[in-house]
Formats: C-alpha cells, structure tokens, sequence
C-alpha cells in the first residue's frame, strides 16, 4: 500500500483522488440551515467577498479542511498506537519538509499567501 492514501481517505468512485472532493468541481449540493453568531457571518462574508466567492463556498471549504485534519489526525493515532510516538527528530524533520514545500508552493507563479 506504499504510496497510496490510507483507506479513510481513499474515494472508492476515484481511488486515485481524495474522498472529500473540491468544493466546486462536480458535486451534489444540499442547502442546510446552520446557527453562527452574527460577527462571524459578518466576518466570514467580508473575507468571501475579498476573495470573490460564494459565502457558501467559503464555508464548505472551512468544513472540507476541517475533516481533512480530522481524518490526518486518525492517521498518525494509527500510526503512532503501532510504531510509537514521533521523536522530536522526525517532528523537526517533518516540520522542515513542510516549511520546504510551503515555500516551493508559495512561489510559483501567480500563487500568494493568504
């Protein structure tokens, strides 16, 4: 299985892509009702209307984000519960590689941080 996502976040449908699909690109919806205090709707309209996108879609994208750390996080518990907690070498060097890959990302063109 080495080189494949783990099964919690493999699509059955597209074994190939993520099981939590881009908000967006071909997808069912469903309208839901859902209580916010009225600073964060005011807050979170304002920052999906900076960016040019549907209230909607910036919450969707907050919601998918979220079970994506959810779903990393029952991962590395598996992980760890079988090999033992990360030492703090492999977090620094974990830590380093994403810093890498943020910086790689960050500059390409017409990318910017948020």
């Amino acid at each position: 299985m080495e080189g494949r996502l783990p099964l919690p976040l493999m699509s059955t449908a597209y074994p190939h892509t993520a099981a939590i699909p881009r908000y967006g690109v071909c997808m069912a919806s469903k309208k839901v009702t859902i209580t916010l205090d009225e600073s964060l709707v005011e807050a979170l309209a304002g920052a999906a209307e900076e960016e040019g996108i549907p209230l909607s879609r910036l919450v969707a994208g907050a919601a998918e984000r979220e079970l994506r750390l959810r779903a990393g996080r029952a991962v590395i518990r598996e992980w760890q519960a079988e090999h033992g907690a990360f030492t703090p070498e492999e977090l620094a060097a974990a830590r380093a590689d994403m810093a890498a890959a943020d910086a790689e990302y960050l500059s390409s063109p017409g990318v910017s941080a948020a």
